[in-house]
């Protein structure tokens, strides 16, 4: 039984056109708008039925967000040069390394072609392209920018990539030597301690009180490993269960940001996200109340994303955008008074990039700074680690030596 499906499309003269047709699927709707003349932008079912969701695809399911960066900037190249969706596509899935992800590209191809516009067949991946993707993608096929879109996704992801790789390498360092830290002092309770514990049962005598606490935590260790590493285990698993309910992911958020350096330098990047984002979403052309509901999503704080809700709550009863600002500390005045001369000029969207670049470049330096704190920091600790229990393993040694020289 034919079903009535409403569409948008683009004619000759770039304008876009709304209307409905009857046919049995989207595919006959497509080939029937394409023989029209026009180019098919959206197609839906008009009672409102859902579209798929995303498809289950077998094998290796991870995608880099810098193949996404790639792909981004090879497809607005080729539709800059003035190939089709399908044959770019058609390429891409040629040409991809991640098998998987050319599987997904090719999903997408065969989504077009049955007549789902792009944005739609990208919409049914979640996982590969997030909504922050899907919308700028639906605002380039409508204002018929798509290719220069793409370049802005492009960049977007890229800085995503490199502001992640900054973070990470200043983290690396510190993650490594506290790892080396435990692994010494772990490998000395086990192993080395009980054998001084031996030697000095042996002499007798009294141990000095650091000596006993330091084979106190020895005999914990030895006769609870098991239990600690299982303990160890479950709290890693609790605590992801934690974080993972809202509750958990807000009180973690709030307590971060109240660390010193740390929490700086997580305010900084989440500034740097949500002046970025909401700048290419508002320059793309996507929905107000549509971008700031993304960039909540993508801000990567809990208590950043509550200023955002404030701002999208205060943009339905009509208020500057910067107002609600103002009730949240989180947010530095640059920014909310950025905001406001934006809003007051109209170039929002242009003095946003201005506060991202600020911000980035205040990373950086945050970065260096954190990376020449932590490493003499660092030594400090491991030495101070290891000494402490090398002295306290020998502190008995004076004692008996000094009996060794009275009874001579």
């Amino acid at each position: 039984m034919p079903t009535t499906y409403a569409y948008k499309v683009r004619d000759h003269a770039g304008k876009v056109l709304s209307g409905s047709l009857e046919a049995d699927n989207t595919a006959l709707v497509a080939n029937r708008l394409r023989q029209m003349g026009y180019v098919p932008i959206s197609i839906d079912k008009k009672a409102g039925a859902k579209l798929r969701a995303d498809i289950a695809i077998p094998g290796f399911t991870q995608v880099k967000l810098k193949e996404v960066a790639v792909f981004s900037r090879q497809f607005a190249t080729m539709i800059g040069a003035g190939l089709t969706l399908l044959r770019s596509l058609s390429i891409l899935v040629v040409q991809t390394d991640n098998k998987y992800f050319a599987r997904v590209l090719d999903s997408v191809r065969l989504d077009i072609e049955s007549g789902s516009s792009l944005s739609q067949s990208l919409g049914r991946h979640p996982k590969q392209f997030n909504r922050l993707f899907v919308a700028m993608v639906r605002a380039g096929e409508t204002g018929g920018n798509l290719d220069g879109t793409l370049q802005d996704l492009a960049t977007t992801i890229e800085k995503q990539v490199e502001l992640r790789g900054k973070i990470r390498s200043a983290l690396a360092y510190p993650v490594m030597v506290l790892s080396m830290v435990l692994c010494i002092l772990l490998a000395m309770l086990l192993f080395i301690v009980p054998i001084f514990k031996k030697m000095y049962a042996e002499l007798g005598g009294t141990l000095p009180p650091a000596t006993q606490i330091l084979i106190a935590v020895s005999n914990v260790c030895l006769h609870a490993f098991p239990f600690l590493i299982v303990g160890a285990i479950a709290g890693v698993f609790g605590y992801r269960k934690w974080v993972s309910t809202i509750s958990g992911k807000a009180t973690r958020d709030r307590l971060i940001l109240r660390v010193p350096i740390i929490g700086m330098l997580v305010k900084k990047t989440a500034m740097t996200r949500f002046s970025s984002t909401l700048a290419t979403l508002l320059s793309s052309g996507v929905p107000v109340l549509e971008s700031l509901d993304i960039v909540a999503e993508t801000v990567g704080n809990a208590v950043v994303a509550n200023g955002v809700h404030a701002i999208a709550d205060g943009a339905k009863r009509g208020e500057p955008l910067s107002r609600p600002l103002e009730d949240f500390p989180v947010f530095p005045p640059m920014v909310v008074q950025m905001m406001a001369v934006g809003e007051e000029t109209g170039a929002l969207d242009t003095l946003l990039r201005k506060v991202a670049t600020f911000y980035e470049q205040e990373v950086e330096r945050t970065v260096d700074a954190l990376t020449s704190l932590l490493e003499p920091l660092l030594i400090m600790v491991l030495g101070g680690a290891v000494g402490s229990m090398v002295i306290s393993l020998y502190l008995p040694m004076f004692d008996i030596i000094k009996l060794v020289n009275n009874n001579n």
